[in-house]
């Protein structure tokens, strides 16, 4: 098993991306620290775990609270000896235009991606230095390399995101922390279904015109990106053995983004 135990924090892990990414880590045997805005979600995430033969907790993590992001990644160690994997990927979305934008929506998605990042970052990195070195995943996407319309706020923060990764790239090598960023396209998501109805209004085409002309135009086959080709992905970031893999965004999209 290629995490064989790692203990790994992931937060917005009850549903979608995250829960894939724990259930893998928990198969290749790492201790999983399940992250969740709802205790419910990340206790079901937890369960799914368990009864493959894995090893998991629930928390329950606002990762705009500061508070609670240091608490949380704190109980983790000192319920489990240290912290060496952990994954930023909790992440919202909001569909409108620059000029129709609310701050408030604004606000809300860069501060759930980027203040998120950065406080699990720095709580985390306080207890890798410690311990020794670790590895730090974001949860970016093809949009931190491109833009797409009526997504600006999403866009921002995760280009804002690539910037974190890299920075901890360069502080982290001499304490032995790794630092990357996984970059999808569309993923069959609630998040990604929910935007299907909205870019449909906006854009005032059917929503089979948005999964075929707007999120798969420009892959290679027509495809979405599935969880099953993230998870692999996030493990493999994770079990990389040194640092000859550290600052780079890696894009997993079906040709969508080449680089």
């Amino acid at each position: 098993m290629r995490l064989e135990n790692r203990i790994a924090l992931i937060t917005g892990a009850g549903r979608g991306i995250g829960r894939a990414i724990a259930e893998a880590y928990g198969r290749e045997g790492a201790k999983v620290a399940v992250a969740d805005l709802t205790l419910e979600s990340a206790r079901e995430t937890v369960a799914a775990i368990e009864q493959a033969g894995g090893t998991a907790m629930a928390l329950k993590m606002d990762v705009t609270n500061e508070e609670e992001v240091d608490v949380n990644v704190n109980y983790v160690v000192k319920q489990w000896g240290g912290l060496d994997i952990a994954l930023a990927n909790a992440g919202v979305q909001h569909i409108d235009p620059v000029h129709k934008l609310a701050f408030s929506d604004w606000s809300k998605v860069m501060s759930v991606h980027l203040d998120g990042a950065f406080l699990v970052t720095r709580a985390a990195l306080r207890h890798m230095y410690q311990g020794g070195g670790g590895t730090m995943l974001y949860m970016g996407s093809v949009h931190s390399l491109e833009a797409s319309p009526l997504k600006a706020p999403y866009v921002a923060a995760k280009h804002g995101m690539l910037g974190l990764c890299r920075a901890v790239a360069k502080e982290g090598a001499e304490h032995g922390v790794r630092s990357n960023i996984i970059c999808p396209g569309f993923v069959r998501t609630p998040l990604v279904d929910k935007q299907i109805p909205e870019q449909a209004r906006e854009l005032g085409i059917s929503e089979e015109e948005v999964i075929s002309k707007v999120m798969l135009k420009n892959t290679v086959d027509g495809e979405f990106t599935t969880l099953e080709d993230v998870a692999e992905l996030a493990v493999h970031l994770a079990a990389f053995p040194s640092a000859a893999l550290t600052g780079q965004s890696i894009v997993v999209s079906h040709g969508w983004h080449m680089q």
